[in-house]
């Protein structure tokens, strides 16, 4: 097992990415990571990652609840970025550095001699286009609670959302272990307050959904719409 993402990530294996974005990070942020740490010795404090902008305790990942796939998953996503400003209005799968985290993800399971078999994660995209009126700051209260209860069902790897652009267009994403963990996490007072916000606090917005395929010794990976 690795010590931190950092030791499979190759040297020169990022994304380029336009200047003022911000660059993919080179390891997860594991809080006080121990340096031998493994599934079966991770405990505590030892085993949550900060897998969204939010970093109190409510908001991170118990890695200790999850499979071995699954967490290298999870660690694998902090490198997750967007590869171009126009990330809100243009293809989800040309938006962010896919085959830079799946090439970290193939080299981990690589060297570790992992026998990754394919499998199949969900994932929600929240697209919209803030109104001029809108209290920014109160969004971002609505968000942070809302995040806190999906965290609950221990099955959300990544969060990530974006900075409304000069039209007031914006994009925020979910990963998630499977879509039965999603239903909890959308049905809490958190959520639903969001929700009831969004008519007043956007002009448009609407949701995609998608599915993630991950084949076996990730030799591939694929993106596609939802169904079902």
């Amino acid at each position: 097992m690795w010590k931190t993402i950092a030791d499979f990530i190759t040297a020169d294996n990022s994304t380029p990415v336009p200047n003022s974005l911000p660059s993919p990070p080179q390891s997860p942020r594991l809080l006080e990571e121990q340096d031998n740490w493994t599934e079966g010795q991770s405990n505590g404090r030892h085993s949550l990652l900060v897998v969204s902008p939010y970093t109190s305790p409510p908001h991170l990942l118990d890695l200790a609840t999850l499979n071995p796939s699954q967490v290298y998953l999870a660690r694998v996503l902090s490198i997750l970025a967007p590869v171009t400003h126009a990330y809100a209005v243009i293809s989800y799968t040309k938006a962010f550095n896919w085959e830079t985290v799946f090439t970290a993800l193939a080299t981990a399971v690589r060297d570790d001699a992992f026998n990754w078999t394919e499998q199949f994660f969900y994932i929600v995209v929240f697209r919209s286009r803030v109104a001029p009126s809108t209290d920014r700051g109160h969004l971002g209260e609505l968000d942070k609670r809302a995040h806190a209860e999906a965290m609950k069902s221990g099955g959300l790897f990544k969060y990530w959302f974006g900075t409304p652009d000069a039209d007031g267009r914006n994009l925020a994403t979910c990963i998630w272990r499977q879509r039965e963990d999603a239903h909890p996490g959308s049905s809490g007072e958190g959520h639903k307050a969001a929700m009831r916000a969004t008519i007043n606090m956007y002009s448009e917005w609407h949701i995609e959904r998608f599915k993630l395929v991950i084949g076996n010794n990730v030799e591939r990976w694929n993106l596609s719409p939802w169904t079902g």
